[in-house]
């Protein structure tokens, strides 16, 4: 189940959110203010590989399984 990035058109705040399927993401609100009005958008996401040198698959991004950010938004 992904996990999507969303920023609220009405008090602009950015927040996750745990999706099961793609017609849930349409009826998203923003747990501040509770307004529908939300855009998705655009994440970064890391995968790991068996096989690799350990470094990450996103060029020049750290190992995340250390991150205490909140979204990838906190890494650059």
């Amino acid at each position: 189940m992904p996990i999507y990035e969303f920023r609220c058109r009405q008090c602009e705040n950015e927040f996750e959110k745990l999706v099961r399927t793609r017609s849930a993401a349409a009826s998203v609100s923003c747990p501040e203010c509770r307004s529908s009005r939300v855009d998705r958008l655009l994440s970064c996401f890391a995968t790991r590989s068996s096989g690799g040198n350990g470094s990450s698959s996103a060029a020049g991004a750290k190992d995340c399984s250390s991150c205490r950010a909140t979204s990838c938004r906190g890494c650059r």
